[in-house]
């Protein structure tokens, strides 16, 4: 059984082990060579500084996922590289700072050491990534496999294997009473009765058994009957009817297990404590940056009509506790019966009103609330509580979105789907991204969507 990654991403094994040797031996040679020429020595401190970059690269590239192969193109890769290269070096900068250590140092020899560090590490990156990539692939390709099944279920996972995981597929094999599909792009075999033959004549390597739940039984004995052959058995249970959060598979002592519903933060203690770090780390500095627009805009507001500064609203927090997001108040004071959305053309909205919301600049005290640890920069968009009781009996697990923080931004936000959702439709869609990022939340992830947001803050979605 696979171990559930209880915390942070583990090293992808020997590949990672030696692209990081190759990039520490390469960076050490690097500070080294700096040092002499600046000192004609390699002196302590910058021998203890390597040592410290050494212990900290491990985590912080695996963090970053920086020499996994099953991410994106080299591109990616290097940029991934980057983030992890710049996580070691504010990491040193903390030390340095904490320990009083940085006047120890030349500049001179720190500033080329970063920049050539990158270099190097970029330099030896991009053929190890192409031989990683090739190595593997040839791996792959020896590793012929066949799929017991061939109704929807073992079509979709053909689908997955030759288009993504590019595995050399022999075929389908019939299991008798499954619902068969007219589908041509991939051969049928035979009967499950051929099955060994089928497995000696194709070179068959690993086989996987598509079959439902209902079929235990039949699953059991395939596989009992099998364990004398020479081949990889992997079953592939029908789950696509459930809405899954974060699925895994981990042991449980001896016994497997199947976690269909877990909260990735609360599964991810490490990394929990990385986005709670990150969070008020940026939200803090965000604040002090962005403090001449925030008064700026809290006087605009005031003198545009009569009413508080701030608008603040109950919403549903983490684990649906109740919490009160703030904002900056966008239209005038007046009394609703019901909680209503803004639309366009609202006559509620006052004209520092509609700028402030059409450019975001609104949802800044949020950073407040960040800060206080009821919010994080990137999660689902909390919600008014009376808009979560009118859709959580109306759209497949609304109320999942509540499992981790909400942000003041979110994965729904920069994929368009922002504004009013005045369809069933509409929300929906924005629940679908939510749980998305919920299912594949990441350090990495979050990066890239605060990356993202400056690009989709003025849309014309936003009333």
């Amino acid at each position: 059984m696979f171990e559930k990654n209880a915390s942070l991403p583990h090293p992808r094994g020997l590949t990672f082990w030696i692209q990081w040797f190759v990039a520490m031996t390469l960076v050490t040679g690097v500070l080294g060579l700096l040092t002499w020429l600046k000192t004609g020595d390699f002196e302590s401190q910058y021998r203890i500084l390597m040592a410290v970059a050494l212990l900290g690269s491990v985590p912080a590239y695996t963090l970053m996922n920086v020499y996994d192969r099953r991410r994106e193109g080299s591109f990616t890769g290097l940029i991934r590289l980057l983030g992890g290269w710049s996580l070691v070096l504010a990491m040193l900068a903390v030390v340095a700072f904490i320990t009083k250590s940085s006047e120890l140092y030349s500049r001179e020899v720190l500033l080329k050491w970063m920049l050539l560090g990158y270099l190097v590490q970029a330099a030896a990156f991009l053929p190890l990534h192409d031989l990683s990539r090739r190595y593997h692939q040839s791996l792959r390709e020896n590793r012929k496999a066949l799929i017991i099944g061939s109704d929807d279920l073992a079509l979709r996972l053909a689908d997955v294997l030759v288009n993504d995981r590019h595995e050399p597929l022999m075929g389908l094999v019939e299991a008798g009473t499954e619902s068969l599909t007219a589908d041509s792009r991939y051969p049928r075999l035979g009967k499950l009765e051929q099955i060994r033959q089928i497995i000696a004549e194709q070179g068959v390597r690993r086989l996987y058994i598509a079959l439902p739940f209902s079929r235990m039984n039949e699953i059991e004995r395939l596989y009992i009957d099998l364990l004398d052959v020479n081949v990889d058995v992997v079953w592939i249970p029908d789950l696509a009817s459930l809405v899954l959060l974060n699925q895994s598979v981990s042991s449980i002592g001896t016994l497997p297990a199947i976690h269909l519903n877990e909260c990735p933060l609360t599964a991810q203690h490490r990394g929990a404590f990385i986005k709670s770090v990150l969070d008020r780390s940026v939200a803090l500095l965000a604040i002090v940056m962005l403090s001449p627009l925030l008064i700026g805009t809290a006087i605009a507001v005031k003198l545009s009509s009569p009413g508080p500064v701030l608008f603040k609203q109950q919403r549903h927090g983490w684990n649906g506790n109740i919490i009160k997001v703030w904002k900056f108040r966008s239209m005038r004071v007046h009394q609703d019966t019901q909680v209503k959305q803004a639309t366009r053309e609202d006559p509620r909205i006052t004209a520092v009103g509609r700028f402030i919301r059409r450019t975001s600049i609104d949802e800044l005290p949020q950073l407040f609330n960040v800060l206080l640890g009821d919010m994080s920069l990137v999660g689902p968009r909390p919600h008014a509580l009376a808009h979560n009781d009118y859709y959580a009996d109306k759209i497949t697990a609304y109320m999942a979105r509540h499992r981790i923080k909400p942000g003041i931004t979110g994965l729904a936000q920069i994929s368009g789907a922002r504004g009013e959702t005045e369809t069933i439709d509409k929300m929906a869609k924005r629940v679908e991204f939510d749980l998305k990022y919920i299912s594949n939340w990441s350090v990495w992830l979050d990066i890239k969507i605060l990356l993202k947001t400056p690009l989709s803050l003025v849309s014309k979605d936003i009333y």
